[in-house]
């Protein structure tokens, strides 16, 4: 997605605290801090979709549902998996069933209790098919869960059940040595039962938002403003440093980037790239890797994307060299295959042992072109639009695109932008021939990536589907032995590279300009900042 969960999500896509506050102690700017309204501004850039755990599916609504809500487990300083809502868990001899104690002060934002039926109220929501959350799939791990997500079993076979208020069992297909990575995300989070069954837009408004996270929903204005404040009923608000965090949503970057100038925004995230160069060399600029990828989806049942030929003759004609160094300009590395660098496995980076699937040869890709064209009986290629959500950068590299097939190729395609809500209403009817989109992993992990493609994945807008692909990846999932589930992750990766339902462009890093009057704000891989820990230490 920008996001996704495009950008996502992934985004792409870290939650709540039992370590305490960065912020270095006896210090006079900490005295002061006494003092000085803990307070930040963020920018969300746009609407956040849904804040409803359910429904979110980019990494836009996940940056604040984070700060809401939290889950069975929840990520630490460190990105490291750490027990959240649960205060206990134990787990079956064959790795299979886990049995979570619910903590006795775990609570709602309105005071009231947060139980076992929660969770398992939550997660079957997320499974209903009426739902239509575009995670489900996320839960297929668990025993009855892609059968009763796909209208083939019922809701009491899956393994899922709360055996009183504060135990929760979960039984899964095969053991999941990533399950407590998994469980951080927002995905997974519990809603409050009582709340989402009387009033099914809940989420829609602040007023009567409830969350069990750091924080808790108190304003919303669509279009221009999230505010959260510190939920006082959250068991663990004294490791909370930040009372007050505000999401203005500013989509042009230029001017975000003259708010940040002026005090008016404390962070921001994709400066504009003119002025990348200016700000390298100050101490407020930082940029981090980020676990994702940056793509043009293809519509393969849409002219002229059914034919493979023409899909890979267009992602050979683009340079992507020049565009990380003349627009990107934050350390992107171009991408020739879909995982990013950055998972680690027996043999090496799972990046530099897959290598890259193809090359940049305009050449070749004028060959492959005109075969295409031949295949289909066409003498003139058929008129081609190229969608991107709005943002600076993302017009700026659908115009070098733009330029490079023209130059490349001899092939003339407009451009079309639409606001995120929209586009990614645009993308999931599959209204498009070829688009945007970014994917982040949720944790670390070829999984997490590589599933965006499966063939009943809601996130696979092309309308790709390959069976040889899905199999590959079901029997990843359940392979035990870490070396042999790693080779099924690359057959499953050639497999994609080979039919290209989409561009690979290059694997994110992240820029930041962050105020020098704040400590202790983390930068997740595959998530925006979280600000739990973070503290003003001047005004």
């Amino acid at each position: 997605m920008k996001k996704a969960f495009a950008s996502i999500f992934a985004l792409l896509l870290l939650v709540s605290a039992v370590l305490t506050g960065c912020g270095s102690k006896g210090t006079s700017g900490d005295g002061a801090a006494k003092n000085i309204k803990q307070e930040i501004t963020l920018n969300a850039m746009s609407e956040p979709p849904s804040l409803d755990p359910a429904l979110a599916s980019d990494t836009t609504s996940g940056w604040i549902i984070d700060h809401l809500f939290e889950g069975l487990y929840t990520k630490n300083q460190k990105g490291e998996p750490v027990l959240g809502a649960a205060s206990d868990v134990k787990v079956s001899e064959d790795g299979k069933t886990y049995t979570f104690t619910i903590r006795d002060d775990a609570k709602w934002s309105d005071g009231d209790p947060v139980t076992a039926q929660d969770f398992e109220y939550a997660w079957k929501r997320v499974l209903d098919p009426k739902t239509g959350s575009p995670f489900a799939f996320y839960m297929y791990y668990i025993k009855g869960a892609e059968e009763y997500n796909k209208g083939k079993g019922s809701a009491d076979q899956v393994g899922i059940k709360a055996l009183d208020d504060k135990t929760l069992q979960v039984e899964l297909k095969a053991p999941l040595s990533y399950f407590d990575k998994l469980l951080t995300m927002w995905t997974f989070y519990p809603v409050k039962k009582s709340l989402v069954e009387s009033n099914p837009k809940w989420a829609a408004e602040a007023k009567g938002y409830v969350s069990n996270g750091a924080y808790q929903l108190t304003e919303w204005k669509h279009n221009s403003e999230v505010v959260i404040e510190k939920n006082q009923h959250y068991w663990n608000k004294d490791t909370i440093n930040m009372e007050k965090v505000t999401w203005k949503m500013v989509n042009d970057a230029t001017t975000y980037y003259q708010m940040y100038k002026t005090g008016e925004l404390d962070l921001i995230a994709t400066l504009p790239t003119d002025a990348v160069a200016q700000e390298k060399n100050n101490k407020e600029y930082k940029v981090v890797p980020y676990f994702g990828t940056y793509m043009f989806m293809f519509n393969v049942a849409k002219e002229p994307f059914n034919n493979a030929k023409i899909r890979r003759a267009f992602a050979m004609a683009i340079d992507r060299k020049a565009i990380v160094e003349n627009i990107t300009k934050s350390g992107e590395k171009p991408a020739y295959a879909f995982v990013p660098y950055g998972a680690d496995t027996p043999d090496g980076d799972f990046r530099e042992v897959g290598g890259a699937y193809f090359e940049e040869n305009v050449k070749e890709a004028k060959k492959l072109l005109q075969e295409g064209m031949k295949e289909e009986g066409w003498s003139t290629l058929p008129e081609v639009t190229l969608i991107y959500n709005t943002a600076e950068n993302h017009k700026k590299i659908a115009e070098a695109v733009q330029e490079m097939l023209k130059r490349n190729l001899g092939v003339k395609i407009k451009l079309a932008n639409q606001e995120w809500k929209t586009y990614l209403e645009t993308t999931e009817q599959s209204n498009f021939q070829m688009a945007r989109m970014g994917w982040i992993g949720i944790f670390v992990d070829p999984t997490v990536i590589l599933d965006y493609y499966l063939g009943d994945s809601p996130n696979n807008r092309t309308n790709w589907v390959n069976k040889q692909f899905d199999d590959l990846m079901a029997k990843a999932k359940v392979e035990q032995d870490d070396k042999k589930r790693y080779e099924l992750l690359h057959e499953a990766e050639k497999v994609l590279m080979t039919d290209m339902p989409f561009i690979p462009v290059y694997f994110y890093s992240q820029n930041y300009l962050t105020s020098p009057k704040f400590k202790g704000i983390v930068y997740p891989v595959n998530r925006y900042p979280d600000v739990r820990w973070a503290k003003k230490i001047a005004e």
